[in-house]
């Protein structure tokens, strides 16, 4: 009986490989080490001792360098070598990954069945050489590589590699970590290297390819949407085998977003993220069927999508009403957004529809009316709510009582607040406070681009103590630190207006001493709506 090895080599946004993550070299590489486990029974990683920004060295497969690891950056083939570098007659795979990046990429390998154990990681330094050199073992005490080899439990028992999970390693190009892969970086390498294995990869003969499920997140637009569709085909029936967790699409045609749907395991996909596509309700009643397929979906975003419920045509109505009819087949969804879609006065007919309560949902630019604020706060959504994001509709005037009756009904479970340009001044903010500190929970509250004063600031900050788990507050200059402001002023002036850089510092100073004062250093003031990344779902 074989062992079945799971390799994590996970990380998050944000964080590099100084924090024991994973980094751009430790993605690929193991993308490579994939391709040549397919012929290879054992699996070693050759782990070097100094710091995880030196270079890397060179590592050591048997035979030549597989197709795959020479379809990798030029960054990451300098890590892959065979034969020329004299480690022909070692006998196992290696990789060459900086110390920090060892918990990821080796010491994550588990047995997949508690039956299938294998004897765990046994380290051996190598004294400044490559471990698969000939000579010599060095001397324990000598300073250089340390190598890891995975021993069976009991030595009959052959060791296969099924699992590659390397979802999670994604920046979202917005905030990119230099420690950590883009995107566009890691879904490129991936497919570069599932293409090549389909095309040129080798095994040993009379040994069949043992099947690698490589679990990835994907993000495409218009200029990657061959490239990806490509590995996408070549994976199907291939030993190496794509398996995508999240797929982003930005700026892609209807059919292109349809083709590469079409190609994804529907037991995988748990995020669908369209954004920049103007598909339109026409376009949404067309991809949506295929979305719908994917019954584990638990996130559907639909980002400046322009979807128009209030369209007044035979086909718009129709459309619509057939979007609805496609949103009831999901059983598992508890993310939606719909940003920059007008749902004014139908809001309850898209949310009566879901088989299940969301608990994370995103309606910014939506144009909501008082009754739609109305229904949510009485529907089963309301009391699960985690995250809730109402920018850029205004909730200054009739939208403010009703508006208030969702937060109190979501006061139990919320944590992450949005109402970036709402149109809130001193007045609604104060009216609103006693029910928004009842939201206990609250770690997150953006007040960007609403017109409150440095009066409205401080009261919110002294009434917000009651809010222990509140870690951060984004909010807007003050109106008190512009210049000749309008009144009320639009958010397109707070946004583009200059301010009094004097005054702003004077701000900035108040503010810390207020939460020194009451013992809140910890939590972030800040005006810095960018420099922030939004909450994810998964993540609440």
């Amino acid at each position: 009986m074989g062992g079945v090895y799971v390799i994590a080599a996970r990380g998050g946004a944000g964080r590099g490989a100084a924090d024991g993550e994973a980094g751009p070299v430790a993605v690929a590489a193991a993308v490579g080490l994939v391709a040549s486990c397919l012929a290879q029974r054992h699996a070693h990683a050759c782990v070097p001792e100094h710091a995880a920004s030196a270079p890397v060295p060179a590592s050591c497969l048997p035979g030549p360098a597989p197709a795959a690891s020479r379809a990798l950056p030029p960054a990451v083939q300098g890590g892959l070598h065979g034969q020329e570098d004299g480690c022909a007659s070692r006998a196992g795979a290696h990789v060459a990954l900086p110390t920090a990046q060892l918990p990821a990429a080796v010491a994550g390998m588990c047995p997949l069945q508690p039956g299938l154990a294998a004897g765990a990681p046994q380290y051996r330094k190598h004294a400044g050489r490559d471990p698969g050199a000939d000579g010599p073992a060095p001397h324990p005490r000598d300073r250089g590589w340390y190598t890891a080899s995975l021993q069976p439990t009991h030595a009959p028992r052959k060791h296969a590699l099924r699992v590659l999970d390397m979802t999670g390693l994604l920046d979202d190009g917005v905030e990119q970590d230099p420690g950590t892969m883009s995107m566009w970086d890691c879904t490129a390498a991936v497919a570069r290297t599932c293409i090549a294995q389909q095309q040129g990869g080798t095994a040993e003969p009379g040994l069949a390819p043992i099947p690698v499920e490589v679990r990835v997140d994907l993000r495409v637009n218009r200029a990657s949407y061959a490239f990806l569709r490509e590995a996408l085909r070549s994976s199907v029936g291939s030993p190496l085998r794509l398996c995508c967790r999240d797929l982003r699409a930005e700026d892609l045609p209807m059919r292109n977003t349809v083709a590469l749907l079409q190609l994804l395991d529907a037991g995988c996909l748990r995020r669908v993220d369209l954004r920049f596509n103007n598909l339109g309700l026409r376009g949404l009643s067309v991809i949506i069927p295929h979305v719908a397929r994917f019954q584990h979906l638990a996130s559907l975003r639909l980002h400046y999508v322009h979807g128009d419920s209030r369209q007044p045509s035979v086909d718009g109505e129709d459309n619509f009403r057939y979007f609805l009819a496609q949103m009831g087949r999901f059983t598992c969804l508890r993310e939606l957004s719909m940003g920059s879609s007008l749902l004014s006065g139908r809001l309850d007919q898209l949310l009566s529809t879901l088989q299940s309560p969301l608990e994370s949902l995103e309606l910014a630019f939506c144009a909501l009316l008082p009754e739609d604020l109305r229904f949510l706060a009485r529907s089963p959504h309301a009391v699960h709510l985690k995250k809730l994001d109402l920018s850029g509709n205004d909730l200054s005037g009739s939208q403010l009582e009703p508006f208030q009756g969702l937060l109190q009904a979501a006061a139990a479970t919320l944590l992450h607040l949005e109402l970036t340009e709402c149109q809130l001044a001193d007045t609604q903010l104060l009216a609103t406070l006693p029910v928004l500190t009842r939201c206990t929970s609250l770690r997150y509250l953006g007040l960007y681009g609403n017109p409150l004063s440095m009066a409205g600031l401080k009261e919110l900050l002294r009434d917000s103590v009651v809010q222990a788990e509140l870690r951060t507050v984004v909010h807007p200059f003050p109106v008190d630190c512009y210049e000749g402001l309008p009144w009320p002023p639009p958010a397109s002036v707070l946004l583009e207006a200059s301010i009094n850089e004097e005054k702003f510092a004077r701000v900035e100073a108040e503010l810390h001493q207020l939460l020194l004062a009451s013992g809140r250093a910890h939590v972030l003031w800040t005006t810095d709506i960018y420099g922030r990344l939004a909450a994810d779902y998964f993540s609440l």
